[in-house]
């Protein structure tokens, strides 16, 4: 149906960047993994190739199987229908099945998968004529987190000798000391680490910057430095009573469950904190036990699940609590849920006001925690701005409180430098031939940025050391997809719950998996709920007869048949006026791309064919920019 002629549309005339974005998983990922290939190939039973899709971007593609905060997922078109897919416990699918036989580089095949194309192509630069391989460069990377493995990684693919310098006695940064192990199983970080070694790049752990080795001998010895170093250092609150002994930040508490190092702790513990390290705070601290690390490593039988209780010699209750309300928590959903299974008390829109202690032979102790009421989190505009109300306070128990309220980088080895000075193109500091990558470069973000700056102060280097920039030539394209079908009640499939453990069982264990992931059955059918975005119905102006028949089948009315008077007159729409490809009186088809669930029907109607379904594809290949 027409609308009236006072209703206005807004209409984007497709351009290349249109098609790119209507991919939304891959436009949303910071290292444009093809999401959308590998779910697909999942649908299709096509494992391996799902993998490889996953892995050519993405050197931690396993870790991030597990802990990625996926803004592939936020992006997903599907989300806007019902719920997104489970983009990353499908990547964890494939990942637990094909991370071992295939997982360097070098052994990637050359295919016809979109989404093989940059490690594929690339690989094949690299071992061309054409590439100039800087042998024996050396390059120091500080820190061995997501950003400085992703940095290693490629350096090691391009030729030079890259080193990573850990403080900490193990690899892996904050993915082993900030990640607890029911997360993300230690065995699969190592074999991450052992792959990265296994192409050149040395490991010097419990090395510190700035105690063992100067930062002025480092850029000495090697041609380039990468600071990596990541936010590992919590902020602290500066209240009244901070300084009582029992005040611990919530990182330096999860660094030392990872490392099995003591640290005295009571039975009522209190979190401050509402985002997901607060949550990763509070569920190791239900899981704290005085007994020997080693031998929890080894799982729990099920006539030791009686034991939960009595483990718990330490911790009995942990409390959480944030400024924000049970809605406005940044934690995720599922965080919060598990959270609540596994016995945390939660405390939301309360903000810490003092601390509470006792004073033991000249020495305080906390006993709690006086906080005041929140009126408002954020201002009219969203911004960070609460309201208390002093005047209604309560107090929570407590003799040990740990912080979860913000990190920062340590940047004391070098001197009294704040912040680095740098270049957002480049990532290059305002010292020559020191660059910065991961959070110490943009703030604490997701682990997937960090591997995206990563790869890019890796390019940087190569280019500062060499002169030349490796970069890529896209070749765009659609071509119509013969004999396109979907799978029976895609449309209305909901999403497949994530298997994960019991509570009960999983406190059993304080190393116990809580995920299970999916099972073959699961993945292949959550994979077909994918609308396939880079499958777009296109339309042929020529041959349409304007019979609206598309308008009528559309199950999702996405499609609108409207005269251009009642089209807004943006200039990309004026310019078709003036270069005669449109008339006053012609019509238009306005598509909610929003709203498309790539059925078919549309192009199935059309009794000219003037609508095809369409695969958008692009081709890069790597050399010289």
């Amino acid at each position: 149906m027409v609308q009236p002629a006072a209703t206005r549309f807004t209409a984007s005339i497709p351009d290349e960047e249109y098609w790119r974005r209507q991919i939304k998983c891959q436009y949303a990922c910071p290292v444009h993994t093809d999401a959308r290939g590998y779910v697909r190939s999942i649908a299709a039973g096509e494992y391996e190739a799902a993998y490889l899709i996953a892995r050519g971007p993405n050197p931690l593609a396993s870790i991030c199987g597990r802990v990625c905060g996926a803004p592939c997922e936020a992006a997903c078109r599907r989300g806007s229908i019902d719920q997104p897919i489970a983009i990353r416990a499908l990547k964890r699918f494939v990942s637990d099945r094909y991370a071992g036989p295939a997982r360097s580089p070098q052994d990637f095949p050359a295919g016809e998968c979109d989404g093989l194309e940059e490690m594929t192509n690339l690989a094949r630069f690299l071992a061309s004529r054409e590439y100039r391989k800087p042998e024996g460069l050396r390059v120091a990377i500080v820190g061995s987190g997501p950003a400085g493995l992703a940095a290693a990684h490629d350096l090691a693919l391009m030729g030079m000798a890259p080193t990573i310098f850990e403080a900490e006695p193990r690899p892996a940064g904050m993915l082993y000391t900030g990640i607890p192990a029911y997360r993300l199983p230690r065995d699969l970080i190592s074999a991450e680490i052992e792959l990265i070694r296994s192409l050149g790049v040395e490991f010097r752990c419990g090395v510190k910057i700035g105690r063992d080795i100067d930062f002025a001998e480092l850029r000495r010895d090697f041609r380039a430095v990468i600071i990596a170093v990541g936010a590992k250092r919590a902020r602290m609150l500066s209240l009244p009573g901070a300084d009582a002994e029992g005040i611990h930040g919530g990182i330096d508490f999860l660094r030392a469950v990872s490392l099995g190092e003591r640290i005295p702790m009571g039975r009522r513990v209190v979190v401050i904190g509402g985002g997901n390290v607060a949550f990763d705070v509070s569920r190791s601290a239900v899981r704290y036990t005085e007994d020997d690390p080693e031998r929890l490593v080894a799982r729990q039988t099920e006539t030791d699940i009686s034991r939960v209780a009595l483990r718990q010699a330490a911790v009995r209750e942990v409390h959480l609590a944030c400024l924000e309300s049970r809605e406005e928590m940044p934690a995720d959903e599922v965080e919060i849920i598990e959270g609540e299974e596994e016995g945390i008390v939660r405390h939301n829109r309360v903000g810490p006001k003092e601390f509470l202690f006792r004073e033991e032979g000249g020495r305080r102790a906390v006993t709690g925690v006086r906080f005041r009421r929140v009126l408002s989190v954020f201002d009219a505009n969203r911004r960070f701005a609460p309201v208390y109300d002093d005047t209604d306070t309560v107090d929570v128990e407590a003799d040990t409180v740990l912080l979860s309220v913000g990190q920062m980088p340590d940047l004391s080895f070098l001197g009294n430098v704040a912040k680095l000075q740098l270049n957002a193109e480049t990532l290059e500091t305002d010292m020559p031939g020191v660059f910065a990558a991961g959070d110490v470069a943009y703030g604490a973000r997701l682990m997937i940025d960090a591997i995206a700056s990563g790869k890019k102060a890796a390019r940087s280097v190569y280019r500062f050391l060499t002169g030349r920039a490796v970069g890529v030539q896209e070749t765009q394209l659609h071509f119509e997809i013969a004999d396109y079908r979907r799978e029976a009640g895609y449309e209305g499939r909901r999403r497949a719950h994530i298997p994960v453990t019991s509570a009960r069982e999983r406190l059993a264990d304080p190393q116990r998996l809580v995920e299970t992931g999916y099972t073959e059955l699961q993945a292949i059918s959550e994979a077909g709920r994918c609308l396939d975005c880079g499958v777009n119905t296109i339309f042929d102006g020529e041959r349409c007869i304007l019979c609206g028949g598309c308008v009528d089948v559309c199950p999702t009315l996405c499609l609108k048949l409207v005269g251009l008077e009642q089209l807004e007159r943006t200039p990309e729409f004026e310019a078709l006026l003036a270069a005669g490809a449109a008339g006053p009186t012609d019509s238009a088809i306005i598509k909610d791309e929003d709203r498309c669930i790539r059925c078919a029907l549309c192009a199935e109607r059309c009794p000219t064919h003037a609508i095809t379904m369409e695969r958008f594809q692009f081709r890069q290949e790597w050399t010289y920019a």
